[in-house]
């Protein structure tokens, strides 16, 4: 793979997980945003990615990617895996894991919406949510906002679906860095300040996660951002040639469920190009 000067996203998310997206779909986004190098990272699944695979051709340099959805001792994060081979038993163990995790929590959820609110799914929702390969809230919220339960997303899943006690369906960081090295991939850790609509890391938190994550093997951090200011992208930046990580980044693109454009890798608007970023991935 080769290494030009050129726009990059390393953090994009498909109809395979929460974003709207198709492959097919966010393929000719990418074109018309100018952007030369990218991975789909969706959550815990990798059917996007391996369809987006068969998509590709021309110029456009493509990388394989997951996010996994992950919590630690020192609490929750989320970890980017990149070209991995996905045929590895312990990275196919770690994405049944989650899958099995997200489903029980799926199932508890439209229990909880009939006892509390009297929302019974049809046979037909039911299958198409049993059916993804990682369901979670905004799958849910999409359809009650359909039925009229609510006006948009946010709405149906504070009301209706955040109160809702489950189990824990993160699967732990330390072995999904762990599975992703395993299957000759990269671990890089996704926004590691917080994510959008995520309350932001204390730089004690932060310090805590990265020494458990990179005793497990962290390869990497996303220091380039769609939320990050130029003072956290420049903390990131310090921390990462510190402690002898690559540099990543990504804008966390999720169509129309989020408030991010493609290749948008940081608040100020400044234009963030492949010679940032230091992952032996490109080459």
């Amino acid at each position: 793979m080769t290494k030009t000067n050129c726009r990059i996203d390393l953090h994009i998310h498909s109809v395979a997980s929460d974003g709207t997206d198709s492959p097919a779909a966010l393929l000719e986004k990418i074109k018309a945003a100018g952007i030369g190098i990218f991975a789909l990272t969706d959550h815990d699944t990798i059917s996007g990615a391996l369809e987006m695979q068969k998509l590709i051709s021309g110029d456009l340099v493509f990388v394989k990617g997951i996010e996994f959805s992950c919590i630690t001792a020192a609490g929750k994060c989320h970890i980017l895996g990149y070209n991995y081979d996905e045929t590895a038993p312990a990275f196919r163990a770690i994405l049944e894991e989650g899958k099995a995790k997200r489903q029980r929590k799926l199932e508890r959820r439209i229990e909880f919406l009939k006892e509390n609110f009297g929302i019974e799914l049809s046979p037909e929702e039911l299958a198409k949510l049993r059916g993804l390969n990682s369901v979670g809230n905004p799958h849910i919220a999409r359809l009650l906002v359909a039925r009229g339960y609510a006006a948009d997303i946010s709405e149906a899943i504070q009301k209706y679906l955040k109160p809702c006690k489950t189990e824990q369906s993160r699967v732990d960081g330390v072995a999904a860095i762990q599975a992703i090295l395993a299957a000759g991939g990269t671990p890089v850790w996704a926004h590691p300040l917080g994510g959008t609509g995520e309350k932001l890391l204390t730089e004690e938190k932060f310090a805590e996660q990265l020494a458990l994550l990179k005793a497990a093997g962290l390869m990497g951090l996303e220091c380039y951002y769609s939320r990050y200011s130029a003072e956290q992208v420049r903390f990131l930046l310090a921390r990462a040639e510190k402690n002898g990580l690559y540099i990543s980044g990504g804008s966390d693109y999720h169509g129309l469920n989020k408030a991010v454009q493609l290749g948008e890798l940081n608040a100020f608007g400044e234009v963030v190009t492949s010679e940032r970023i230091t992952l032996p991935i490109l080459g």
